[in-house]
């Protein structure tokens, strides 16, 4: 049952991060935290070793580490540096390769898609929020991205996959 309830609040929090990420460009510091935080909890209730978590605290400390370096190269956003070092906490190294695979082929779809709808749509004539990542000078909503991967990790993460088996 808690098993269900981490995977409700993992699932949910990248939910959330991808919909503030396309509606303001923004992913609040909270929900990387909380995404974090969450963690021990639940892979504690899951039954991992202590040295399990602290690997799995350490291997998202590397990909912070990684995303700040991308981040200063203005390669991703602030947010998503700190969301995809969140979700790594989550999957570990064994479960990053499909996470980043997803990522990767979302975030390559999501940007040739927004970059042409950049082409062919006219801002000005759609909701505030399409409009703004209409403008060619905003960022890309990598969020979103980084949603697609994580939801599609969920099956692969070491303490929440079980709570995807039917009793």
């Amino acid at each position: 049952m808690l098993e269900i309830i981490a995977l409700a609040a993992f699932a949910g929090l990248v939910v959330f991060a991808a919909c503030s990420d396309i509606a303001r460009l923004i992913i609040p510091n909270w929900v990387s935290i909380a995404l974090t935080a969450i963690f021990p909890l639940a892979a504690l209730i899951a039954g991992a070793p202590i040295t399990e978590i602290g690997l799995h605290l350490l291997f998202g400390a590397g990909v912070l580490a990684a995303g700040f370096v991308l981040f200063q190269f203005n390669v991703i956003g602030g947010g998503d540096a700190k969301l995809l070092a969140a979700v790594a906490v989550w999957t570990g190294v064994n479960a990053v390769v499909p996470f980043i695979f997803w990522t990767a082929l979302a975030g390559g779809v999501m940007a040739l898609a927004l970059l042409t709808a950049r082409q062919l749509m006219p801002v000005g004539t759609y909701p505030a929020f399409v409009d703004h990542l209409l403008k060619k000078q905003n960022g890309i909503p990598y969020g979103v991205a980084i949603m697609v991967g994580a939801l599609m990790a969920i099956p692969f993460l070491p303490y929440l996959s079980s709570a995807l088996t039917l009793p």
